[in-house]
C-alpha cells in the first residue's frame, strides 16, 4: 500500500517481547550477612521476570517511581545510612533485604560498578507505540528517539540518560528487542525511569504512526545531511539512532522525512551513537525550550 511521500515497510519483523509476569511476594526481611553461595540469582529472573538494577542513583531513582516493584535489597554496610529510609520501608512492607560484601555484589550483578547496591526488581511493562504517542498532546512540541538496533548496554544506557536530560518525552524500541538490562539501566543513571518506553509490534508502520500524530522524522547521518547547526529543527521530532558498527539501516535512512548530520573537523568518521545522541537532544532542546 502506497503511503503519502512515505513508504509503508517496515524493516522489523521479529515477534514482540513477551510482557513480564508479576514476581511471587519476597520472603520477610532479612538483615543478615550472606556469603556469595547464598546470592544465587532467583529462578524468576533466570525466566526474565525480574531485573537486577544497580548503581546507587539508578536504585534510587526506581525507588522513588516505583517502590512496589522491589522484590529485594542487598547492599553493602557502607550504603546502609544513605539507604536507611529504604530498608525501613522494607521493614514495613516485608520486602526482604541483606547486607553483603562487595565481592557477593560483583557476583551478583557481574560488574564491579554497582556501587555498593543491588535492588531486585520486576520488569515494567513497556507502552505500546499508540499509548505512547496518545500521552503526547499533539498541539506541544516533542521529542521522541527511535533506537535502530542500538544494542550496547552502556550506549542505550548513555542515550536515556541525555534525553531525560533534554526533555525527551519517550524512546522507541523494535519489535524483538530485548529488555532494558542492569547494566543499561545503571549507565542511565535514572533516566530509564525518567522516560516513557514503547517497543513497536511486529509488522507495525512506525513511520506512519508517527507521521499521523504529526511527528516528522529524522534519520543522523556521519555526512551530506542537514547541518544540524543550520537549520530549524520540527517542533515535533522522532529521531532515529542507529546501531553501532553497521550504522542505521538503509532502509530507514531512505524513509526518514530529513537527514541530519553533525559538522565536525573530519579528523574522524563518525561520533559514537550516545555522543551524537546527547549533540542532538541538546540542539533541539535550545531550539525548543
Amino acid at each position: 500500500m502506497q503511503r503519502k511521500d512515505f513508504h509503508s515497510n517496515d524493516p522489523w519483523r521479529n515477534a514482540r517481547v513477551k510482557p513480564a509476569a508479576p514476581a511471587p511476594r519476597a520472603a520477610p526481611p532479612q538483615a543478615e550477612r550472606t556469603t556469595p553461595e547464598s546470592a544465587k540469582p532467583p529462578a524468576a529472573q533466570r525466566r526474565g521476570e525480574e531485573v537486577r538494577v544497580y548503581g546507587r542513583n539508578a536504585c534510587l531513582a526506581l525507588f522513588a517511581k516505583r517502590p512496589n516493584d522491589v522484590r529485594k535489597i542487598y547492599l553493602t554496610e557502607a550504603r546502609i545510612a544513605e539507604f536507611k529510609p529504604v530498608l525501613a520501608w522494607c521493614v514495613k512492607q516485608r520486602i526482604g533485604y541483606r547486607v553483603v560484601e562487595n565481592e557477593d555484589l560483583d557476583r551478583l550483578t557481574e560488574s564491579q560498578h554497582h556501587e555498593g547496591v543491588c535492588f531486585e526488581v520486576r520488569r515494567t511493562l513497556l507502552l505500546s507505540l499508540r499509548e505512547l504517542l496518545h500521552g503526547i498532546p499533539r498541539e506541544q512540541a516533542a521529542l521522541l528517539i527511535w533506537l535502530d538496533g542500538v544494542g550496547n548496554p552502556h550506549n542505550v544506557g548513555a542515550m536515556l540518560r541525555s534525553a531525560a536530560n533534554f526533555g525527551a518525552r519517550g524512546a522507541i524500541l523494535p519489535a524483538g528487542a530485548p529488555a532494558l538490562s542492569g547494566a543499561a539501566m545503571r549507565v542511565a543513571e535514572g533516566g530509564a525511569e525518567a522516560l516513557p518506553l514503547a517497543q513497536a509490534a511486529a509488522g507495525e508502520d512506525v513511520f506512519e504512526s508517527l507521521h499521523d500524530a504529526g511527528f516528522a522524522v529524522a534519520a543522523t547521518v556521519p555526512r551530506d545531511g542537514w547541518d544540524l547547526y543550520k537549520h530549524k529543527l520540527p517542533a515535533r521530532l522522532a529521531l532515529i539512532l542507529g546501531a553501532e558498527g553497521e550504522g542505521m539501516s538503509a532502509r530507514l535512512i531512505a524513509d526518514a522525512d530529513l537527514r541530519l548530520t553533525i559538522p565536525g573537523t573530519g579528523a574522524v568518521e563518525s561520533l559514537n551513537v550516545s555522543a551524537s545522541a546527547a549533540v542532538l537532544f541538546a540542539e533541539y532542546w535550545r531550539q525548543h525550550r
